[in-house]
């Protein structure tokens, strides 16, 4: 019995590390790394031994003889990756082990380098990543800031909340919040509360993993129509985020748009048309679990730019969105070329996936009847958002026929209108920014022009990449901080942690430590506890910072 990869995989490439038969690939030594969807385990040469499903942080791996109807694709995707591959070293010279030599510890200061101290500004995937290289590899003490008073980032506000195996790659960040070596100041901005100058007086170096936290626009008449919202807003709402839209989500109308073939535009499409009661069981935000309950939603309409052979989704999403129970996923085929591409595509095509479904022709009414369903329409881009009274009423998007004549178009009845077209860097107060691109110029991570100064995760290299990807990224800047601190190219600091301490506290009163994060943490269990759920969230920022307060009063008076 072999193990196969699923739809959850993060590509961190910690299973590749423990495999001992060398059978997952690509490897980050491989020049596939990084630009495939998922990783794959060759079928041919696993021994069944179970270490990398032990040591997946999402829970993506499981013996192929135990996936369920949904996930059974996944033998085949993965085997189909080695198809016309050679036969692994296991089938020819017997087992293919690792080849073990003397340890090479790459990442280690050497034995008479003083502990440095390192700030990580960020406390999401690309921030803990970095945060857990320095950690393990050496003897840095590392204070972690967040302008948020919890912890996550993208962990705890961007994955949809039906995704719990993604969200448990959080439980192994948690672990280094405690650690002896960590200092936590949350509820901290830089620019707001304190400068990155201050920043670096008070360390050897600092690694910004802000993220991209602005969205792209249309650039289309009406835009300002209320009704007309960033996926980023309405992913922030359903995931309690502090900062989420205060007025809330209409969801009165039956049909809304999504612009965007990415995997957030499948998630908030997800959402809206998903069965309340299945929402219930994950961490939701209370209110938007009340909202979906009275949501009158029935069609969300995807709109992708581009043909289904060009879509950015990956296609795991994609054939997660074939499952989603009560909820039909067809294709709109106002397009010729659109069928065209599906028809000619192969099984391991994301077009491909699309082989068998309904085609219909969306047209410019609302849906009828009770059946809740997601339409997949390409080739089509918004032209003007159209609104009376208080929101949106249509869309008018292109209708073309594929003849190059640029065809006509269409108005379709629909009452929101979500842009999932991408994300965006902000510039950070202090460093440089490169406005194109909407990230920090970096050479290897470190930052042009700002010694001791460092960026790792999307402000590094652009909105790309998931969870996992950031494990290489922040590798790659950590390898650059240690040898730019070997090669004394770091200023010692002027003042120690006590001393930024004070100085975080007389800026901000309500900074949040390590133990106020775990006092939240409870209080959101126990809440989830009584109500079913693996917890539920604190929704703003005076709940966080108040709980975090009586809880950490409350273990001081013990």
């Amino acid at each position: 019995m072999t193990y196969a990869i699923t739809q959850t995989c993060c590509n961190d490439a910690t299973c590749v590390a423990v495999c001992p038969v060398n059978c997952i690939h690509p490897t980050p030594e491989e020049r596939a790394f990084g630009s495939t969807e998922m990783l794959h385990i060759d079928p041919r040469a696993c021994i069944d031994c179970g270490a990398c499903a032990d040591a997946c942080p999402v829970d993506a791996i499981f013996p192929v003889d135990s996936l369920s109807a949904g996930q059974r694709e996944y033998a085949d995707i993965n085997a189909a990756y080695y198809e016309g591959a050679e036969p692994p070293a296991a089938e020819v010279d017997g087992p293919n082990f690792h080849a073990w030599g003397e340890p090479v510890f790459e990442r280690s200061l050497p034995s008479d380098f003083g502990p440095l101290r390192v700030a990580v500004v960020g406390t999401g995937p690309a921030g803990m990543y970095a945060a857990q290289d320095l950690l393990l590899h050496t003897a840095a003490e590392v204070t972690l800031i967040d302008r948020l008073p919890v912890a996550g980032g993208l962990v705890r506000y961007g994955v949809a909340p039906d995704h719990p195996a993604t969200k448990k790659v959080g439980d192994t960040f948690s672990r280094f919040h405690s650690h002896p070596r960590v200092r936590m100041h949350l509820g901290i901005e830089v620019g707001r509360d304190v400068t990155a100058e201050e920043l670096s007086a008070h360390h050897d170096a600092v690694i910004y993993a802000v993220g991209a936290s602005t969205d792209r626009r249309l650039g289309v008449p009406g835009e300002e129509t209320p009704g007309c919202l960033s996926a980023t807003a309405f992913v922030a709402w359903y995931n309690a985020h502090p900062e989420a839209v205060a007025q809330g989500v209409d969801l009165s109308a039956e049909r809304v748009v999504v612009v965007g073939n990415g995997n957030v535009a499948l998630d908030v499409a997800r959402i809206l048309v998903a069965d309340p009661e299945a929402l219930a069981a994950t961490d939701i935000a209370a209110h938007a679990l009340d909202a979906l309950r009275a949501s009158r939603v029935r069609e969300v309409v995807v709109l992708g730019r581009r043909g289904p052979g060009d879509a950015a989704y990956t296609r795991s999403e994609l054939l997660a969105l074939k499952h989603v129970p009560g909820v039909e996923l067809v294709v709109d085929d106002h397009d010729p070329r659109t069928a065209a591409a599906i028809d000619a595509a192969g099984a391991g095509d994301r077009a491909g996936v699309l082989k068998g479904l309904a085609r219909v022709r969306t047209d410019a009414a609302s849906p009828t009847g009770g059946e809740r369903r997601i339409v997949l329409r390409f080739h089509s881009e918004v032209v003007e958002i159209r609104g009376e009274g208080d929101g949106v009423n249509s869309v008018r998007v292109t209708d073309g026929g594929g003849d190059g004549d640029g065809g006509g178009t269409a108005d379709l009845k629909a009452g929101l209108l979500l842009r999932a077209i991408g994300y965006r860097g902000i510039p950070v107060p202090g460093l440089p920014f490169d406005e194109l691109s909407g990230t920090v110029p970096h050479e290897g991570g470190r930052v042009a022009g700002v010694p001791g100064s460092y960026v790792v995760g999307w402000i590094k290299r652009g909105p790309s990449g998931g969870i996992g990807a950031n494990r290489t990224c922040a590798a790659e800047t950590v390898g650059t901080l240690l040898a730019d601190a070997v090669a004394g190219e770091l200023a010692a600091p002027t003042g120690d942690a006590k001393a930024f301490r004070r100085l975080a506290r007389q800026r901000n009163r309500r900074v949040v430590d390590a133990r106020g994060l775990a006092a939240i943490d409870r209080a959101e269990r126990d809440r989830g506890r009584r109500d079913g759920r693996p917890r539920v969230k604190l929704a703003t920022v005076e709940e966080l910072v108040a709980t975090a307060r009586s809880g950490r009063l409350l273990r001081l008076t013990r």
